[in-house]
């Protein structure tokens, strides 16, 4: 089971991630809406300082964001 809490951030606010602290390593394992304006982190434990004020979703919200058309292309073929 994942425990894990997520974070979305709009993509402007990138610069404020602590990578120390999340689970992604740098800015270009970072994954975005079809649209480029938004991403997310996720990590262990309690919430990152960075972060602090943002709605935490779990591993389960979080898949359910971004398996929707805003993050997924519905015309893109499953493998």
């Amino acid at each position: 089971m994942n425990n894990n809490s997520y974070v979305f951030l709009d993509a402007g606010e990138v610069g404020i991630i602590d990578f120390d602290q999340v689970l992604e390593d740098s800015l270009d394992t970072l994954r975005y809406s079809l649209d480029g304006t938004k991403t997310f982190v996720n990590y262990e434990g309690p919430q990152p300082f960075f972060l602090l004020g943002k709605t935490e979703h779990t591993h389960a919200e979080a898949l359910e964001i971004t398996r929707g058309p805003e993050w997924t292309d519905p015309d893109a073929e499953l493998i």
